[in-house]
Parts: structure tokens; sequence; C-alpha cells
């Protein structure tokens, strides 16, 4: 796991020069503090009509396997191709077998070296070949061209900046700051739109109008100044499984276990996440089961009960015989938002980075590698809002009752202000029946409903968006990719698409990699997701209840207390914390003179959210969180 920068340019005016690229290089420390490396190749013009780009690249190790010899960046036998990789290539033995076999060789022993012979024997084909987590760079002299590729599901990040003459890559934005200060100054107000819709910059964009995010699962080839970017893999959402229940509930099992004995590869010690949910105690006991029974765990609580799973996580853990340490901790919100704010580069408000963050800081004290259940949830139709999809879906193919239920009296009735009363929960069902399915599923899991980001923004602002932008745009593009499917498969792939790399996958790349941790999730073993988006739905989803058919594979060999509990998620008290101590600091940066969202966004408006907020009329704490962070966000990088 490590951090990687570099440009390719074929201008003098935008070489990138050693003192740019150390500062590029040193500013993602945190990333890898094991080790740096950087190699450079100056602008070489060769005749009138030909040329050699200039080409930098940097690179921070955080040392997990072949701790000797495994530094990057690295190149093939005679030094043509060049390669600085951030992840893990979980299959590079097996392909590394295959490489020497058709005629390699190899001068390390860990998977980075894989990539470069891989690349040099299919190109761009190499990266379907690849199971791990990764953002790649590839510079290709023999073609004189930048190669960029991600994994599948977004794990890992890659932004990049193209300008005539010039590309340039990073694993962070702050990293190409560091080249080019203009940078900060240049936000898109439809990506500020976006933010304030989902509390994530949707990709490609980032919240920089000239910076994008490489998509999942793509690559990007940039050769003679002109950059073209593809995608490498999509599953087939017509593709069905062929067996019987009982085959299917065996492969799961075997499709698990092996994917979690390939995310055990490493030199230095390991653990794993553990809430005592479903997903990572599955993970937990396969670790016990394919390792070496030795697993060590890791988990928090809080000191308000509805947040505290810890008492669970303790139950799997004495249950499997795990090494297990918790920490009751007491979040410090005013002390740890300049930190999140930093690290986490433009506007990210899901406040479960919070107990994220203070849970990597904890488990790195012993370990440098940890395993986590991301994925579960999206994979097998565990969230709560998955039975909210389900039902509407039921009302929706009866037309008299879909009228009764989105008719206009739920929106009358007053709601209480604890977000997940019953009353207010159904409430909100309803006055979204009326909707079609994507916008009323994006009002369930959206911040800023369209109607509240009307009332926010100022008329300059409103003008400023482009009139054919629609935030919504993004999650329906992925719902039509589920064609066919029924609207809780749409929904649940729809998150695989847009929430879990823009949201959860960022949340843990950037909380643990802040403590030079790395974080492992065996749910999204490629192989595993193909298999299940390939069952029918009432394998996974009956009776408004879904991990089926993980209870059907694993449950035996958990404590019954797992499937029998219901969800809880991972939060903080941000309801508590804005009418105590983030009192002051949400008054003085939200309402304060010097305000710099008050450009963008009505006073009159903001001070509303917060006195509802504070008299408990209304829970506004996610949204005061993302104007928070906004606001934060334009302070730290003076935008």
């Amino acid at each position: 796991m490590c951090g990687i920068t570099g440009a390719v340019w074929s201008s003098e005016r935008l070489a990138v020069n050693v003192e740019t690229l150390e500062r590029m290089t040193d500013v993602l420390r945190h990333r890898g503090p094991d080790d740096v490396g950087k190699w450079r190749s100056e602008l070489r013009h060769v005749g009138a009509s030909d040329a050699r780009p200039g080409v930098a690249l940097g690179f921070r190790r955080l040392a997990i396997l072949d701790l000797e010899t495994g530094n990057q960046p690295l190149s093939n036998e005679d030094g043509s191709v060049w390669v600085v990789f951030n992840g893990e290539i979980y299959n590079y033995r097996e392909l590394r077998r295959r490489l020497e076999g058709s005629g390699h060789h190899f001068r390390t022993r860990g998977d980075a070296e894989t990539i470069v012979h891989l690349y040099e024997d299919l190109g761009t084909d190499a990266f379907g070949l690849l199971n791990g987590m990764f953002a790649i760079a590839i510079w290709d002299s023999r073609k004189s061209r930048l190669v960029l590729a991600r994994d599948r599901m977004g794990q890992k990040p890659l932004v990049y900046h193209h300008r005539p003459g010039r590309l340039a890559f990073a694993s962070e934005l702050k990293s190409l700051l560091e080249m080019d200060e203009h940078l900060k100054r240049d936000v898109d107000p439809n990506v500020v739109d976006a933010y304030l819709t989902w509390q994530y910059v949707p990709y490609p964009q980032t919240i920089l109008a000239t910076v994008k995010k490489l998509p999942p699962a793509s690559f990007a080839v940039y050769e003679e100044d002109r950059l073209t970017v593809q995608t490498y893999w999509h599953p087939d959402p017509a593709r069905r499984f062929e067996g019987t229940y009982e085959e299917a509930v065996e492969e799961l099992r075997a499709l698990v276990d092996d994917s979690v004995r390939l995310r055990l590869q490493s030199d230095v010690p390991l653990g794993a996440f553990l809430s005592g949910g479903v997903d990572s105690s599955i993970i937990v006991g396969r670790m016990q089961k394919v390792g070496d029974g030795k697993t060590q765990t890791f988990s928090i609580g809080f000191p308000q009960g509805e947040y505290d799973e810890s008492a669970y996580a303790r139950e799997v853990a004495e249950s499997m015989g795990t090494e297990h340490l918790d920490q009751i901790v007491e979040p410090q919100a005013v002390e740890i938002l300049p930190r999140l704010v930093w690290h986490y580069d433009e506007p990210f408000a899901d406040s479960s980075a919070i107990p994220t963050w203070y849970l990597s800081e904890m488990t790195r004290r012993s370990v440098t590698v940890c395993l986590s259940g991301d994925g579960g949830d999206e994979l097998f139709l565990g969230y709560p809002r998955y039975r909210a999809a389900a039902l509407a879906e039921s009302i929706d193919a009866v037309a008299p009752l879909r009228r009764v239920f989105a008719c206009s009296l739920w929106q009358r009735l007053p709601a209480p202000a604890r977000q997940k009363s019953k009353l207010r929960q159904w409430k909100r069902f309803c006055e979204a029946l009326a909707a079609d399915p994507v916008r009323r599923y994006a009002d369930w899991i959206g911040i800023f409903g369209e109607a509240r980001r009307a009332a926010l923004y100022r008329d300059d602002f409103l003008e400023s968006l482009d009139p054919h932008h629609d935030p919504l745009a993004f999650l329906a593009a992925a719902w039509r990719e589920a064609r066919g499917r029924s609207h809780v498969e749409a929904a649940a792939w729809a998150d695989l698409r847009t929430y879990l790399p823009c949201d959860l996958m960022t949340k843990v790349d950037i909380a643990s990699m802040a403590h030079s941790l790395e974080c492992r999730q065996p749910f999204l073993d490629y192989r595993l997701i193909e298999f299940a988006l390939s069952l029918p739905r009432q394998w996974h989803f009956r009776r408004l209840k879904g991990k089926r058919m993980l209870a059907a594979a694993f449950a035996a060999d958990l404590p019954k207390s797992v499937f029998a509990r219901p969800k809880m998620g991972f939060g903080v008290p941000l309801d508590h914390w804005f009418r105590n101590e983030l009192r002051e600091m949400t008054h003085d940066l939200l309402l304060g003179a010097d305000a710099r969202i008050a450009q963008w966004f009505r006073r009159e408006e903001i001070g509303r959210l917060v006195e509802e907020h504070e008299e408990g009329v209304f829970n506004h704490a996610y949204r005061l969180w993302a104007l928070l962070i906004l606001e934060s966000w334009r302070r730290r990088w003076n935008v």
C-alpha cells in the first residue's frame, strides 16, 4: 500500500523539476512512511518532428510484501517500461508463474513487477487479469505513452489533471496542488450541488473543475497529448447462476474462503476490523479457518449506547478465539475536523469517517494490514433501505394502494425530531412514493433534496449551475445498468457503482492510510461480485429480509446473535454534538460574518437549519455536517 504521483510533459514550460517531484511525493508520506522512490527522464528533442516527453514518477512505500526489494518505481529488464502502483495484486503469484514460463525474468519477490511484465505481453488487456485493489501508472517509452488504471470497485484512488502539454496524476489531490498552486481556486458549482446531494463528490469529477477522478474499472491512455478513458470490466446483469440453491451455498463458501486466503498474504502483522455485525464476523470466521487461527481483531465503542457495538464484537471474538482489542472512545469533533478536511482533500461529509478514523488509529498500533467486511450489504442486500425499495415496488403494482400511500396527507403530518423514529421513517417513505423509483431512492439516501437545495442557494449560485445538470443522473445511470432486475436489485447495483466507491471506499482508504494502515475487503473480490449478482433475488432477499445466502452459508459458524440483532451502522452522535460541543464552531463558521459559503448560500436558510436543529424541531445533523465540512474545506484550501 502506497502513494503514487507523477507527470508526463511535452513542453519545458510545464516540466516537473526535481524539487517539485519531491514535494508531490513527500506530501503523500502518510500513505507510505517506509521508503521513497523517484524516477525522472528529461524532455528530449530528437529531431524537428520528433520529441521524447519528459517523465516524472514518485512513490511513497508502506512495506507489506517483499520488504527488502519491493521499492518503486521499477522497470522491466531493458528499462523501457516503468511502473508505480498503489495497492495489492492478490493473484500475483499465479501470474508470475505464467510470466516466468513465457521467458520473463524477475528481480523482486513482490507484486509490482508482475504488472510490468504482464503489460509487456498484453498491453492494457493486462488489467482484466488482475485480482486486487490498485491504482497504477505505467510509462511505456516504446510508445511514448502513459497508462493509468484503477481497480474494479474503486478501492484505491487516482486523480489526474490534463492540460495541453502535460498530464499529471496522484493518489491524492493534495499532491497535484504541490505541482500547480492555481488548481485550488477553480471550483465547479455543479459539483457543489452534487456534493450536497450525496455527501461526496461523484466520479469522474473532483471538487476542482480541472481535476478528474479515474472511474473504477477503467484505464486511461495518454499519448501525443490526447487522453482516452475506457472501461475494462463490467458484470453482465443478464448472467444467471445455473446450479441449485445448495450448490450456490457451497460455491459461496468456497469463494469467500479463497478471497480471504488471498488477502492474508503479508510479510507484516495482519488483523481485522470486527463490529460484531454479519459481514465483519463472517470475514473473521473465515480468517480463523483458512489462516493460522491466531487472528487479531479490533473494535471501538462509544459511551452512547445506541452507537456502541463493542459488546457484540467481544461476543464474536470470544466465540471464535481471536486476540481481541477494543477501546471506548469519546470522539473530539472540534479537534478531528481539521484533520479530516486535510486528509480527504475535497468535501466529504460521511460522518462515519470519524469512527473509521479512530478505529484505524487504534488498529495501526498493533498491525499494518487489516481485513474488513465492506461490500457485504451491497452484494447480499443487507441495507434497511432495500426493504423500503421492495415495499415501494409492491405498492407501485397496485395503483389504488399507491394513491393512498402517496397522497399529500402524509406530508402534513408532524414528524418527530429523532432521525431514526419509526414515524419519521414511515412519513419519509410515503412522501417519496409519488416519485419514480430512482428519485424516491435518491430521496431516501440523499442529504439535501432538490427543494432544500433550491431554498439554500443564492440566486447567483443557482444561475451558475448548468441548466442540464442533474445530480441524480449519476445514480440514474447506474440504476439503468441493472435493466430487467427488481427495484431492490437495481438499488443494490446502483450502490455498488456509486455509493460504495465514492463513499465507503473513499472513507476507508483515506482514514486508514492517514495512519499508514492497509485495509483489504474480501467481499469485493470480482469473482465473488459476479457470482452474487448472478443469483436469484429470492435467494438473497425474501419477506423484506436480506443476507439470506450469507445466513445459509455461514450462520452455523457464528453466534446466533450475529444474524438475530438489528443492523446498527457505524455512526456518531452528530445530533447531540451540534447542540453541544459543535455549537460554538457551527455558529462561528456557518453564521459568522466571514462565512465563505455565504457567497453561495442564503444566510437566513443556514440560520434556519441551525435554529431548528438546536431547538429540536428537526434533526438537520447530516445537513449541518455537510455545510460545516464544506466551509472548513474552503478555509483550509483557501478557496
